[in-house]
């Protein structure tokens, strides 16, 4: 049965959120490159981030998982890898985005592959940066995966790139920096998702690195990096579900760990939960959100530095009592599917009016009728309509499991927290 708004108003509960994907990665990248061991504390455990350990240890990475994988050691190579190599990215976007600048400061012949799904993803833009750099490289076509990368270590010096598709080839060309010959001065225009830069390098900074700038111009210098330890915070983009479910519940729902003091951009979504009327605190401690049950609507709001959750906010927008706009998020439709066209046509599939354009969406408030969600493989869509979910009768996923992407036990918890959460029950 779907809650009914105000049901459970005085409840409050603490979510469980896995570790941050973005700072996982990224940490294992710069762990990887260090001349010294390094340890990452409560990384997350999920179908990208094993993907992405994997392949480092094809790489020649030595990596050591403790304490039911509550800690991954590693004994970084100081330097790029030496090919030959042939490295699975899976689904990884991260790993197709940030070892080909890896590999390409090092030496030899290093082959990158991918699903279908990633494959079908551009990743252009940084096969040309890397050319400039110094390094051979080829592509699948219509410049996507897979990629060949055949270096002696990259040059460094002064490079313009193109931010507008994605802010993970600027992040990956950044991270190689402090291995290239000569300091590298990148210049970046029509940036997206800025916030993930921001983090980028200030765990560059954690793991020893000289990095400047934090606009549009970066200068990076050479020295490499030093091993370090880091305890992940939780997810930011993940806790996003849990506090939506609050809002639309009339719950309150605390995330320890996530406080203030947080690296990730995406934590800034409770800002605009703010505008639906939600109440939000935060500690350096942690984050809470407690909802009315009853969301406003009215307003129009960019979300492009913060675009991952945005499809989090379009799926609560139906119980909202005005239209709600989503503008400056023209990338997403660039990610694991079409996002904008995505939400357009499951929430028109659930009878819920709306219009989009090339970056931007309207939702229109209305009675969610029963459907069947179309996931297309992507962990975003299923778990942000599952949040629709505990407020509509007879919605379910075609895909539940996708979820593995980033939170495997998503449904469980959800569940935990709120009972009446049915996605994974056999709906196939």
């Amino acid at each position: 049965m779907a809650l009914s708004p105000g049901t459970s108003r005085a409840a409050a509960f603490e979510a469980r959120v896995p570790g941050s994907k973005s700072l996982t990665n990224r940490a294992l990248l710069l762990a990887a490159a260090a001349r010294s061991a390094s340890t990452l504390r409560a990384p997350l455990v999920s179908d990208d981030t094993v993907a992405f350990l994997n392949a480092l240890v094809e790489l020649g990475v030595r990596v050591e998982r403790t304490g039911g994988d509550d800690v991954w050691s590693l004994t970084g190579l100081g330097a790029g890898p030496v090919g030959p190599a042939r490295v699975w990215c899976a689904d990884a976007g991260t790993a197709a985005r940030f070892l080909p600048p890896f590999a390409a400061a090092g030496h030899g012949d290093v082959l990158f592959e991918a699903t279908d799904q990633l494959t079908a993803r551009p990743v252009a833009p940084l096969a040309e940066a890397l050319r400039q750099l110094g390094a051979d490289v080829t592509t699948g076509p219509d410049g996507r995966l897979p990629l060949r990368v055949r270096s002696q270590g990259l040059d460094g010096g002064t490079l313009s790139l193109d931010g507008a598709l994605s802010s993970q080839f600027l992040t990956g060309l950044l991270m190689a920096g402090p291995l290239m010959r000569t300091p590298l001065v990148l210049t970046v225009h029509n940036l997206v998702s800025r916030p993930y830069v921001a983090m980028t390098t200030a765990l560059m900074r954690h793991f020893g690195a000289d990095v400047a700038g934090e606009d549009d111009v970066f200068t990076v210098g050479t020295g490499g990096y030093r091993g370090a330890d880091l305890l992940i915070e939780p997810d930011a983009s993940t806790a996003s579900y849990f506090f939506a479910a609050a809002a639309a519940t009339g719950t309150s729902v605390t995330v320890t760990g996530l406080g203030t003091g947080s690296s990730q951009g995406d934590l800034r979504f409770v800002e605009v939960l703010k505008l639906t009327g939600a109440h939000v605190q935060s500690t350096p401690e942690a984050t809470t959100v407690t909802g009315t049950g009853q969301l406003r609507g009215g307003f129009t709001v960019d979300m492009g530095d913060v675009s991952d959750t945005f499809m989090t906010l379009a799926a609560l927008a139906p119980l909202a009592d005005a239209p709600i706009t989503i503008r400056g998020v023209g990338h997403a439709r660039l990610k694991e599917s079409d996002r904008i066209a995505a939400v357009e046509r499951n929430l028109g599939a659930l009878g819920i009016h709306t219009r989009a354009g090339r970056d931007w969406i309207t939702v229109h408030p209305g009675r969610p009728a029963p459907a069947r969600i179309a996931c297309h493989r992507d962990h975003r869509i299923a778990m942000a309509f599952s949040v629709l979910g505990l407020r509509s009768e007879g919605l379910t996923l075609d895909d539940p499991d996708c979820v593995g992407k980033t939170f495997p036990g998503f449904h469980e918890e959800l569940h935990r927290i709120f009972p009446q959460h049915t996605a994974r029950r056999g709906h196939r």
